[in-house]
C-alpha cells in the first residue's frame, strides 16, 4: 500500500497468526494419538495490504514427497504452464519447507503471486477446493468459508505458543512500515 492509504480488515479473535500473515485453527486435540487438526487460512491483513485475491491455488502431491501447485494461470502469456489440477488425498505429507499455497493478488492493474509454505510438518486432511473454485471466498470469508487446508500434525511438531495470539498479531502490524 502506498503512504497515506487506508484499508480496513478485521483480525479473527481465537486464532494464532504467522509472521506470514496464515491464520491457524486448532480444531482438536487426539491425547491418545498425539495428534492435532488445524484448519489454516489467510489473514484479511494480506487483501488489505496486497489487493484482491484472483487465484488460489492449493499443494497437490506429484508423486510420492513431492508437491505441486495445480491450476492454470490465465494472468499473462509470460506465465509458465501449469498442469490440471488434480485431487489429494487424505494422509499427504507437507514438510515445513514445501510450498503449501499460492495465491494471486491484483492492486492497482498490478498482480502479484505470493507463496506461503507449511508453518509446521504436516498431514494434509482436507483442502478447501472452494477457494480455487471461487477466490472470492478469501476476499469476503477470509475467517469462514475462505479457509484453506486442514490439516494434522504431532503434538510434538505443534507449538502454539510460537504462533501469534491476536494481540501479538496486532502488535506486529502495527510495527510495519
Amino acid at each position: 500500500m502506498a503512504d497515506g492509504d487506508y484499508s480496513e480488515f478485521s483480525i479473527a479473535h481465537d486464532r494464532l497468526y504467522t509472521l506470514e500473515h496464515l491464520w491457524l485453527q486448532v480444531l482438536d486435540e487426539d491425547k491418545d494419538e498425539g495428534t492435532t487438526s488445524i484448519k489454516i487460512g489467510l489473514s484479511e491483513f494480506l487483501m488489505a495490504e496486497y489487493g484482491e485475491v484472483m487465484q488460489a491455488v492449493l499443494a497437490r502431491p506429484r508423486d510420492e514427497g513431492e508437491f505441486e501447485m495445480a491450476g492454470g494461470s490465465a494472468l499473462s502469456e509470460d506465465d509458465e504452464a501449469e498442469e490440471t489440477p488434480t485431487m489429494s488425498s487424505a494422509g499427504d505429507q507437507v514438510g515445513i519447507d514445501d510450498l503449501m499455497i499460492t495465491i494471486t493478488t491484483k492492486y492497482d492493474g498490478e498482480f502479484d503471486r505470493i507463496l506461503f509454505n507449511a508453518p509446521f510438518p504436516c498431514t494434509i486432511s482436507e483442502l478447501n477446493g472452494h477457494v480455487e473454485d471461487n477466490p472470492d471466498l478469501l476476499n469476503e470469508d477470509a475467517y469462514g468459508d475462505g479457509w484453506c487446508i486442514i490439516v494434522k500434525t504431532q503434538s510434538d511438531d505443534f507449538d502454539g505458543d510460537q504462533f501469534l495470539n491476536k494481540d501479538e498479531y496486532i502488535e506486529m502490524l502495527n510495527e510495519l512500515p
